[in-house]
């Protein structure tokens, strides 16, 4: 059994979100301290997430606010979960999957693969609906992305110009000067 402290690590997917909730729940569990980071599960370099494991010792508890939270992958939180026992530290999860389960001990480490399995399922289907409804919305004719802020009538005035020789002004056309360069080439 863990008597050492307990070590928070929240995540939030992008900057404009905010961790808060994460940080209250870990900070009324008890955590001595609390690691953050702004990343997207994705994103395999989480800075504050290798300072939480650096930092922690044997005894430690590593505690998260939600599964989702700390891996993205079955893999990854196993392989994350069996180098924190191999290191005597714990790993606890506040809410959701696997709260209040140790996965230190054989029941708790086959929550954790169920689990961790489901999750990784879930997002699977996730990403196979995003690409059937991009397919079918491209078998229509549409496509996604912001539409384009240059239109062929602006274009052909801006190489017409660039041919004569003159030349030819970003700001007239309405556009960032990176937008006319991408658009017609750096000798605007």
């Amino acid at each position: 059994m863990n008597t050492g402290q307990l070590i928070g690590y929240a995540r939030v997917s992008t900057g404009d979100q905010e961790a808060q909730l994460q940080r209250d729940a870990l900070a009324d569990a008890g955590c001595a301290r609390i690691f953050e980071d702004k990343a997207s599960g994705k994103n395999t370099d989480r800075p504050e997430l290798h300072a939480a494991l650096d930092y922690a010792r044997a005894g430690d508890t590593l505690c998260v606010w939600r599964l989702d939270r700390f891996a993205r992958s079955l893999i990854g939180l196993v392989s994350m979960v069996d180098t924190l026992r191999e290191r005597d530290i714990g790993f606890k999860v506040l809410t959701g999957a696997l709260a209040n389960i140790d996965p230190g001990t054989a029941d708790g480490r086959l929550m954790l693969q169920v689990v961790g399995a489901m999750a990784e399922f879930e997002r699977s289907l996730i990403k196979e609906r995003a690409r059937a409804g991009l397919d079918a919305a491209r078998a229509q004719g549409r496509t996604g992305g912001r539409p384009a802020v240059m239109n062929d009538d602006m274009l052909t005035v801006a190489r017409a110009r660039r041919a004569k020789g003159e030349s030819v002004n970003a700001k007239a056309l309405g556009v960032s000067r990176a937008t006319l360069y991408r658009h017609i080439g750096e000798g605007a």
